[in-house]
């Protein structure tokens, strides 16, 4: 199995993927597979958050790329921003995961596929559509961003729990 315990920071390009969905790009400790079948084990500093694009050193000296999944989002929009921010400040009550974008039509919010909450939110008067994409939600409040502790920053921390 492939040992992987180092951020990567430097010009190498990748010769590997590993495609992870944010759930486990969130575990400090884990067994998977890269796009090419060849089992690895990731034993990452603890509170390390991998977002799409960033890249990992294996013991062996490859460059290895995470590559962030498509996964089943729900996706909120309002007619106003007054909608959003009430709909945003629900989801981070019950501690949700959210990512925040836009785009021409208007901003939106986006949070892991769950039937409960796309309740609420379609309760709180938000147009919620079903996609899947990539999801990369935000670092939370006490994290100034994304950081790498080898960059001496403290790493992002994102709160998760169970909203089920």
């Amino acid at each position: 199995m492939l040992l992987i315990e180092t951020l990567y920071s430097g010009e190498t390009p990748a010769t590997e993927q590993l495609v992870l969905d944010f759930d486990a790009r969130t575990k400090s400790r884990l067994r998977t597979r890269l796009s090419s079948g060849e089992e690895v084990g990731l034993f990452l500093q603890r509170g390390t958050i991998l977002r799409g694009g960033d890249k990992l050193q294996s013991a062996d000296g490859r460059v290895v790329e995470v590559v962030a999944a498509p996964e089943e989002l729900l996706e909120a929009r309002s007619n106003n921003a007054r909608e959003l921010t009430r709909a945003a400040y629900h989801l981070g009550n019950r501690h949700v995961a959210v990512e925040v974008g836009g785009d021409a039509e208007s901003d939106w919010i986006r949070i892991q596929a769950d039937h409960v909450l796309e309740t609420m939110l379609i309760g709180l008067g938000a147009r919620v559509r079903k996609l899947s994409s990539p999801f990369e939600p935000e670092a939370g409040a006490y994290a100034p961003g994304h950081h790498h502790a080898e960059r001496g920053a403290t790493e992002a921390k994102i709160h998760i729990m169970s909203h089920t």
